[in-house]
């Protein structure tokens, strides 16, 4: 007897801005967990072990996002594929789209745990990273890719869920694996020295518990989105569909995250007390994504599903008005972080040096959050779409090619952080206009001919 799908969760009908924020606030509230941990994380780190343990961490931060970053394009490229076939209620591709994302997950497990845990030191020496600091930065990067598999799968088994339109289970998940990580940050740390591969360690064991919550959720559900483990193989015609809406993200999000390296290792030039100081801002900056984050995730969703359905005028007012709140609330959280930078900063790390860096770094970027919620909102909406090559192109040339252009440039006539800060906002415009351009003169949106 073939299943019907529930249609609580489903964003193709009722009210379109109450269908974008119901999903969009568990989202808001679980990214807030999500950032309130690693900001204790870098909290404990920064009080407990020093400005060079911090530094430690957040020089690991940028190279853990450029190889964990391609794994969660696929996974969001596998949520646009199962959010589509909801949408237009087709049980029996559904069950197969969501076995073989799991089994590309799993593929993706080994294939990161193996590369993360053998190449740690030389990307690390690559990126010119203190002496002062490597030994810890490699210490802490393999032990949170140990525990490769918790992270993949965790974002694997989410965007499952997320495609069906549930952003509340993984939320209370999110609950749950924050406390754990924050009590066992404070066991590990301040009461068994562990150091920073403790922080590290925490942070895989409460993964590892997000993971199973969420996997007993999709074992449970008698929806099409179901999982049943004896199911999970590769089926070659949705592979191809899912690499193909996938690996444009995952690029995007590698290229992104090599570029950032970049500039990790530019700012590693200035020595540790910058890297500690960019390394808090960047946790502070992190609050500035949480609207970011939901409305693109759910813009992501609710895009797919009303394409998948052919209700195209749906597509066009939810994004428009997810849009406007997107980029509205994280404005605010900039002048927010504008203002009240250094008494963020200090609570990371009390060194005056720290501090300056810090504080530096946000003044420059924080009063144009707006640009970059633009830019990651139209990439959301055009990967919805199944558009996800040209997000991945225009953040390619703007945030990488030119983005590191203007460091190599610059560094061959003088070395200023100021330089290495301001790439942030320059590229961020650039991106916001040529996803401008290309919405005025393409018609993603509209019904496709027949």
């Amino acid at each position: 007897m073939e299943k019907i799908q529930s249609d609580k969760n489903l964003m193709t009908e009722g009210s379109v801005s109450a269908k974008i924020i119901g999903f969009a606030v568990p989202l808001l509230l679980g990214n807030l967990f999500q950032q309130l941990y690693n900001t204790v994380d870098s909290l404990i780190v920064g009080n407990f072990l020093g400005s060079e343990a911090l530094a430690a961490v957040s020089t690991a931060g940028n190279l853990i996002f450029f190889m964990i970053g391609f794994v969660i394009g696929l996974s969001q490229g596998a949520g646009v594929v199962i959010a589509h076939y909801i949408g237009a209620k087709d049980s029996k591709t559904t069950e197969i789209a969501v076995h073989t994302t799991v089994a590309l997950g799993l593929f993706c497990s080994v294939a990161l745990t193996l590369a993360g845990v053998i190449l740690a030191p030389q990307i690390l020496i690559l990126m010119g990273t203190p002496d002062t600091v490597l030994s810890q930065s490699i210490g802490y990067f393999r032990v949170y890719f140990a525990g490769g598999t918790c992270f993949v799968m965790y974002n694997i088994f989410v965007a499952i869920l997320q495609a069906a339109g549930d952003s509340k289970h993984p939320l209370h998940y999110l609950i749950i694996s924050s406390v754990i990580n924050i009590v066992l940050d404070i066991l590990f740390i301040r009461y068994l020295g562990f150091g920073v591969e403790g922080a590290a360690l925490a942070t895989v064991i409460a993964q590892g518990v997000s993971v199973v919550l969420c996997c007993a959720r999709l074992m449970r559900t008698e929806d099409d989105y179901k999982l049943v483990w004896s199911k999970v193989r590769f089926h070659k015609d949705t592979l191809v569909k899912i690499i193909n809406y996938g690996l444009p993200s995952g690029f995007q999000n590698s290229i992104i995250g090599f570029a950032n390296v970049v500039v990790q290792s530019h700012i590693n030039y200035f020595g540790e007390m910058a890297m500690a100081g960019a390394g808090a801002y960047a946790k502070i900056e992190g609050f500035a994504f949480l609207p970011i984050t939901s409305f693109t995730m759910a813009l992501t969703t609710f895009v797919s599903q009303n394409i998948g359905a052919g209700k195209y005028d749906r597509v066009r007012k939810g994004s428009i008005f997810g849009t406007i709140c997107s980029v509205s609330i994280a404005e605010l959280i900039g002048v927010i972080i504008y203002i009240f930078a250094p008494t963020f900063i200090a609570a990371f790390d009390k060194t005056s040096a720290v501090i300056n860096f810090g504080t530096e770094r946000a003044r420059i970027c924080a009063l144009f959050y707006f640009l970059l919620s633009f830019s990651h909102v139209m990439s959301s909406i055009l990967r919805g779409a199944g558009h996800s090559v040209v997000p991945m192109i225009i953040m390619m040339v703007c945030w990488c090619i030119i983005r590191v252009s203007i460091l190599m440039v610059s560094s061959l006539f003088v070395r200023d952080l100021n330089i290495v800060n301001s790439v942030y906002p320059i590229t961020w415009a650039l991106s916001s206009i040529c996803f401008c351009i290309y919405f005025k003169i393409s018609k993603v949106l509209q019904p496709k001919a027949t």
